[in-house]
């Protein structure tokens, strides 16, 4: 068994608002000093889907990833947790894309390593909660695809798929190869061991451009992004008190119905 993870860092989200910081003129974050960067959780959960097929099964995980600053002590995270190998995307090219331009490269790369049984990708990242690059990859490669997975199993050339839904779940099978977009409700990834912290910190990522992975430069980075970032902004928060004044605690609920109407609340 072959599965492939992709894996994005992400602006830590447990960032204080307050140390946000937006660069009006490219409309990009700005990372405060001294935050790094993680590994998007719904990929750990992916990452963590896989290695529960590896505690059964005989199979080999490959982890990719893609971007230009990308911090080796983070995207090795998934190695250190169990998964055997790590390839990396690199290349101006990539800058200033969208789900599009990603799920593309991406799809290249995997299209190149060829031999694959499943892959599975977060249901979404933390940073921009798009959850397209997934399905994008899927459509691309022309594979069946199941999203929002609590549960993944493989069995006789098939993957079976418990599927979050609003008010309960659905059980989904679909012939391998296929994709997989993985949700927090499979529960918490495994913490990485100290073996395998040692044993990540050994090994050496594949790192791929543009023309490894044979991708038109069209259909990449900013060339070939179909939307466009308008305005990105942190939202003003404005919010005022105002206390009602009364004799009695009648006197004071009859000016507080008074107010309310007035703003035609009630």
């Amino acid at each position: 068994m072959n599965i492939i993870v992709c894996a994005k860092q992400v602006p830590d989200p447990e960032t204080p608002q307050s140390a946000l910081r937006v660069d009006s003129a490219t409309n990009k974050m700005i990372t405060p000093p001294g935050v790094s960067p993680v590994v998007n959780g719904f990929d750990e959960q992916a990452v963590e889907a896989a290695l529960r097929i590896k505690d059964v099964t005989d199979t080999h995980i490959t982890v990719i990833t893609l971007g230009n600053d990308l911090v080796p002590e983070v995207v090795k995270k998934p190695l250190s947790m169990g998964a055997d190998e790590l390839m990396m995307l690199q290349d101006p090219i990539f800058d200033d894309g969208d789900s599009f331009t990603t799920a593309h490269a991406l799809a290249a790369a995997i299209r190149k390593i060829g031999n694959y049984d499943l892959i599975l990708c977060g249901r979404q990242a933390s940073d921009w909660d798009a959850g397209q690059v997934g399905s994008g990859i899927a459509t691309i490669l022309n594979l069946p695809s199941v999203t929002f997975a609590k549960g993944v199993e493989v069995t006789d050339g098939k993957v079976r798929v418990e599927r979050v839904l609003l008010d309960g779940f659905q059980v989904v099978e679909a012939s391998l190869p296929a994709l997989v977009t993985v949700s927090n409700e499979l529960g918490e990834p495994r913490y990485p061991t100290l073996k395998g912290i040692m044993a990540a910190g050994k090994k050496q990522p594949t790192v791929w451009n543009a023309q490894d992975i044979g991708i038109d430069p069209s259909k990449t980075g900013k060339a070939g992004a179909r939307s466009k970032m308008v305005k990105l902004f942190i939202p003003e928060k404005v919010s005022q008190c105002e206390f009602i004044e009364g004799e009695t605690d009648q006197e004071k609920g009859t000016n507080l119905a008074l107010k309310l109407r007035e703003a035609k609340l009630i």
